[in-house]
């Protein structure tokens, strides 16, 4: 016997159908962020000190981390998509520099990786600048949050030449036979047909690279940038006091990271199709 589903608020039986759902309502997650956040601000004003102090003096490795992290994932997302598309490319040579740029970065850690840009490479382009006789070269000094930058797109655009390369292929083929069949090129077929569908398909795990990118970029704190964390350890080195410095620290990475998790969610949701 049929049952005549009940009318929502608005007199309307779509609310009750699984999937019809209202995608503008509120994330129930963000509740966390507030929770968070709500923490440092007691810990702030009700624990003045030296939580206060610890966030004045912290401020602006905040700034740094964030730049640092927001200008590498933009890198990254270019560097991924090249490194993609050179994967799928049937060209001997380009797919074998791509394969080969993927397998040996990925198998280096990113602190060893971090290291090298900073203290080695000045080294190499030095000596390339006294072979060449440029004295621009010659005497090049590493600039700190370059080579963090560099380093950290050269490290995560291997990952994410993968996580393209994957997102590509899972198109269905006849995605493309019918794009060349209304007579489009092969690279109008790419631009307008495969890579926005694989951009959408990818978007989860490019925002987790994006959240474990704005973790990892603690890191730089070892090739002198003044991040989050070096400006946390220069803190604790002064007033001794590890507990306040690195829960302090702790949380304003867990706002950070909770906010680009939501952030991404926001865009899951807005680019969300059905198959």
């Amino acid at each position: 016997m049929d049952v005549e589903p009940k009318l929502g608020p608005s007199g309307s039986k779509l609310a009750y159908i699984p999937g019809a759902e209202s995608l503008a309502r509120i994330d129930p997650w963000w509740g966390l962020v507030a929770l968070v956040v709500g923490l440092v601000i007691i810990l702030v004003t009700v624990k003045a000190d030296p939580f206060r102090d610890i966030l004045l003096f912290v401020r602006d490795g905040i700034g740094v981390t964030a730049f640092i992290t927001v200008t590498a994932f933009i890198f990254i997302l270019v560097l991924g998509m090249i490194g993609g598309l050179g994967r799928l490319s049937r060209n001997v040579v380009i797919h074998g520099i791509a394969t080969l740029y993927v397998e040996i970065v990925r198998g280096v850690p990113l602190l060893v990786q971090l290291i090298w840009w900073y203290f080695a490479f000045p080294i190499v382009i030095q000596g390339v600048g006294r072979w060449l006789n440029v004295s621009a070269l010659a005497h090049y000094q590493a600039n700190a949050i370059f080579t963090a930058i560099v380093g950290l797109t050269v490290c995560y655009g291997a990952y994410m030449s993968e996580i393209y390369r994957a997102g590509i292929q899972s198109v269905p083929k006849g995605q493309t036979e019918a794009a060349r069949s209304l007579g489009m090129t092969p690279f109008q077929s790419l631009r307008h047909v495969i890579l926005p569908q694989a951009v959408r398909m990818v978007l989860p795990p490019v925002g987790n690279e994006f959240i474990a990118l704005l973790k990892d970029s603690c890191l730089v704190s070892v090739v002198a940038v003044a991040d989050l964390t070096r400006r946390g350890r220069e803190f604790m080195a002064v007033h001794f006091n590890p507990i306040e410095v690195w829960t302090m620290v702790a949380l304003l990475y867990l706002v950070m990271t909770l906010f680009s998790a939501r952030g991404v969610a926001w865009l899951e949701k807005k680019t969300r199709f059905e198959r």
